[in-house]
């Protein structure tokens, strides 16, 4: 297949592209130009603007794909500036568990429905929720909802997350310095970098539409992290309502997601304590001897 990728070339998007190129399928990147990849001639190139809509349309002039991933939705008027211009039999939406509304366990997919949510064009707004589900909604406008899949995860983890948050527990409690945790206890389901990029790629090659969550297998409390880190380090965490605040502190209550629809692609999500131990020494290292 031709697919386009709309921002591959950090984060999870890296393994993304490996399994797109494994698979056999004809990969064009598209980027604003501004991040080196190491795909070599592995992959076809374009440079373009998405927020810019002269400049996407000038780059896919011409231009028809198999498939479009879209890494970089931030917003309905991301989504109206490529898909104006882009022609493609299939458009494969980075969307977030952000877009639902409500916290608990066992979250499924028709929890949050983008055809029924109100349509605002909006560049990108400051409420990141607000826009994956512009984000979503907006594709509809443009593509059959048969032919549009929208992948939900949660935090995505991994050893070239660029966002510093895992980053922060162990800089804070290697460091000394003081931090809040608000939700110590509650429950929250994460997912590893490389079965993110894996798993969109796999959706390349299946006939799921709508909406799909993505998650390892089990969940994990700050409380969990913290002790871990504490243990690796051999440093205590420092508590106060005046420290910084943690970054995954956004939820009072247990949060995780019905992967049920993902599943029945045959991929096999991990469990997350096969990987989250050995990234927490990994963080920790960095700042242990600080």
């Amino acid at each position: 297949m031709k697919i386009l990728v709309i921002g591959g070339t950090r984060f999870f998007g890296v393994p993304m592209v490996k399994k797109l190129i494994a698979d056999g399928h004809e990969v064009t990147l598209a980027t604003r130009g501004q991040h080196k990849d190491t795909f070599g001639s592995a992959v076809l190139r374009i440079v373009m603007d998405k927020t810019d809509e002269s400049s996407v349309k000038a780059a896919l002039c011409g231009k028809r794909f198999d498939a479009v991933i879209d890494k970089v939705a931030y917003s309905s008027n991301d989504v109206r500036s490529l898909l104006r211009h882009a022609r493609c039999g299939r458009y494969i939406q980075m969307s977030s568990c952000a877009v639902y509304q409500s916290a608990h366990t066992g979250i499924a997919e028709d929890e949050f429905d983008a055809k029924s949510f109100p349509l605002q064009w909006l560049d990108r707004p400051s409420d990141y929720a607000l826009g994956k589900r512009l984000a979503e909604r907006a594709a509809l406008e443009f593509m059959d909802e048969k032919n549009c899949v929208f992948v939900r995860f949660p935090v995505v983890l991994g050893e070239n997350d660029y966002t510093g948050r895992l980053a922060f527990y162990a800089q804070h409690i290697c460091m000394g310095l003081p931090m809040c945790i608000e939700n110590p206890d509650v429950q929250c389901s994460y997912i590893h970098q490389t079965q993110a990029g894996e798993f969109i790629a796999k959706l390349a090659d299946t006939d799921i539409s709508g909406a799909v969550n993505g998650c390892s297998v089990g969940t994990v409390s700050q409380r969990e992290i913290v002790s871990c880190i504490e243990k690796i380090s051999g440093r205590q965490a420092i508590f106060s309502p005046s420290g910084d605040k943690a970054p995954y502190d956004d939820t009072a209550s247990d949060t995780s997601y019905d992967c049920t629809k993902a599943e029945s692609t045959g991929f096999a999500f991990e469990q997350i304590n096969s990987y989250l131990y050995a990234l927490l020494g990994r963080e920790s290292e960095k700042f242990k001897n600080n």
